[in-house]
């Protein structure tokens, strides 16, 4: 566990731009300051295009993942205020205990997108979980314990009864206008890490079935008739066998490569050594992280393909190399660097949490949501809160050398 943050030791090269992480991380901080609000941490810094566009907000997804590089900041007030987000949240739960997509506090409204955000409940209990673990603030898992037990019977009555492996609509997670349905990556390997965190039965059924479904290329055989039959489609066509599969449905599949859901394997727990090693090479063979890191994926899902939906042409946003079809995210950065920390490579790390400092300060600092992977084109909102907390978040791990989202070992919420 991720207690203590200091600063970068001073034997990663002479030519190493100390200077641009120090500054990195002054902003970072800066930053979340900025959109903190006693509501919890806005999407992207309050303006006009910002409102307009509905980002000023406290989103699930990015709350969580703020509140986790607020409590591992090094920063007293934003480490003791990094739960009010997950109070808003948690206030707007549906009856039926899902957590909501966002809540637009002005309008004083929760949003539960259009078939169900599914990560939102998720990444809620992850946070609730490993704050209780850091002491960010005392006695938060007791506090959320009826939200959480209610977020967590929403959860298991969209799990598959055999494989143990939640089921989605399409365009339902953080990769909201991508085609991705049935079982997901990405949606997987976070429920597997909350089952562990509050001790649901059936953890280890669902990592057996995730290492089986999402990489059937292995000789590790599913344990049920349903799973080798939705795997021997992939295992015939799929283009891609170094890394996890996106999605896997009814004679359908994602082989795209989805770097953020390929990354959680590995940092979840999902991935042995042999399954991280082959991950991170293929990664970064694929050279996700050129330039700046990281696509999010490995090649992108072109018109002509028969993934394509028209939906993702909506506002020309998700076309090719752009958005969640290939952008290039500094949030998932953070998390590429956390990755190549809990498999050993150190240098490699340091490395890229440079260039991680560099997409982040283009335009003066603008801490961009995304962008273009081809042009490096900045795109999306000014101000992205969790570009900043994507930062922290690899600065902590690098620092520690491990973890921030491995397995609480001393504290954790319990299954209630």
């Amino acid at each position: 566990m991720l207690r203590v943050v200091r600063p970068l030791a001073r034997g990663g090269g002479s030519d190493e731009p100390r200077a641009l992480l120090a500054e990195c991380r002054r902003r970072s901080i800066e930053l979340l300051h900025r959109n903190l609000t006693p509501a919890g941490v806005l999407a992207a810094t309050p303006g006009s295009r910002a409102r307009r566009f509905g980002y000023t907000a406290i989103f699930a997804r990015d709350q969580a993942i703020c509140s986790l590089a607020m409590a591992l900041s090094g920063d007293a007030e934003l480490r003791h205020r990094a739960a009010g987000g997950l109070a808003t949240l948690a206030e707007h739960q549906a009856p039926n205990g899902q957590i909501p997509k966002f809540v637009d506090v002005e309008r004083r409204e929760a949003d539960f997108w259009y078939v169900g955000c599914i990560d939102a409940t998720l990444w809620y209990l992850i946070a609730i979980a490993h704050l209780e673990a850091l002491g960010a603030p005392r006695g938060i898992a007791r506090a959320h314990a009826r939200r959480t037990a209610r977020g967590l019977e929403w959860l298991a009555a969209q799990e598959h009864p055999r494989l143990k492996l939640l089921q989605q609509n399409e365009a339902s997670d953080w990769a909201d206008i991508m085609p991705r349905s049935g079982f997901v990556l990405y949606t997987n390997a976070l429920w597997h890490h909350v089952k562990r965190l509050y001790r649901v039965p059936g953890a280890d059924a669902t990592r057996a079935s995730f290492n089986a479904l999402f990489h059937p290329f292995s000789r590790r055989a599913a344990s049920s008739r349903r799973a080798r039959l939705l795997a021997e489609y992939p295992r015939r066509r799929a283009r891609d066998r170094d890394l996890y599969l996106s999605f896997v449905n009814l004679a359908v599949f994602g082989d795209e490569g989805d770097v953020f859901g390929n990354l959680l394997a590995v940092l979840l727990g999902l991935a042995d050594a042999r399954a991280r090693d082959r991950t991170m090479r293929a990664l970064a063979a694929a050279q996700v992280h050129h330039e700046f890191p990281a696509r999010t994926v490995v090649r992108p899902i072109r018109a002509s393909d028969s993934l394509w939906r028209a939906y993702m042409a909506r506002h020309r946003q998700n076309l090719v190399w752009q958005y969640h079809n290939g952008g290039i995210w500094p949030m998932v950065g953070g998390f590429w660097v956390m990755a190549l920390v809990a498999s050993g490579r150190l240098a490699a790390a340091r490395r890229e949490l440079v260039k991680l400092a560099r997409a982040c300060a283009l335009g003066n600092w603008r801490f961009t949501e995304w962008l273009h992977g081809r042009t490096l084109a900045m795109r999306g909102m000014a101000g992205q809160s969790w570009s900043a907390a994507g930062c922290l978040l690899a600065f902590a791990s690098l620092e520690a050398g491990a973890n921030p989202l491995a397995h609480p070992t001393k504290r954790d919420a319990r299954h209630t």
